[in-house]
């Protein structure tokens, strides 16, 4: 299983899968819809199946000599790899904006959601969006993937959305 996620990580992997960890450093962002950044960061995993598919990574996959579920387990433990590494950068900048930088004007009034652990709960919930419609849909027919991403785009904006508005209940703000 090791070879198999090294194979996606070096030769299937789109570069811009790992340029759109860095967009873990949105939750620094004050005044603009932080958990856009998770949708980022699945936009460039996206990126990866797109490049996949055009160059036929997934019959080139299947050719080899392991088993097909394997494959689907390759691409699925890619796309959580990138997803714990932007996770955690998540997490590293939400303890730093909820210490070192708590006092902050800038972060104390700002009017969208500020970076906490509800915050970071959302993005788990959009990363698990992702895998479900995404990835489920994908792997369906392993070639077609336009329908399954625009319905994890409403579901993931509809959740954005829903999880910015719980900034009105106090509990919730810092």
């Amino acid at each position: 299983m090791i070879n198999i996620l090294r194979k996606e990580m070096r030769l299937s992997a789109s570069m811009l899968s790992y340029l759109f960890i860095a967009f873990g450093f949105m939750f620094f962002i004050p005044g603009y819809p932080i958990l856009c950044g998770v949708f980022f960061v699945t936009l460039g995993i996206f990126y990866s199946f797109q490049n996949a598919r055009e160059t036929n990574d997934i019959l080139f996959s299947t050719l080899l000599p392991i088993a097909k579920k394997d494959v689907v387990k390759g691409k699925f433990l890619f796309s959580c790899f990138i997803e714990l590494c932007s996770f955690t950068l998540m997490v590293a900048v939400t303890i730093l904006r909820m210490t070192i930088f708590s006092e902050s004007t800038v972060y104390r009034n700002n009017a969208l959601m500020n970076a906490n652990p509800f915050a970071l709960g959302m993005a788990f919930v959009i990363f698990g969006l992702f895998n479900f419609i995404f990835i489920g849909g994908f792997f369906k027919t392993a070639y077609n993937f336009g329908k399954p991403f625009f319905q994890y785009i409403i579901s993931a904006f509809l959740t954005i959305g829903i999880g910015e508005n719980f900034i009105i209940y106090p509990d919730l703000r810092n």
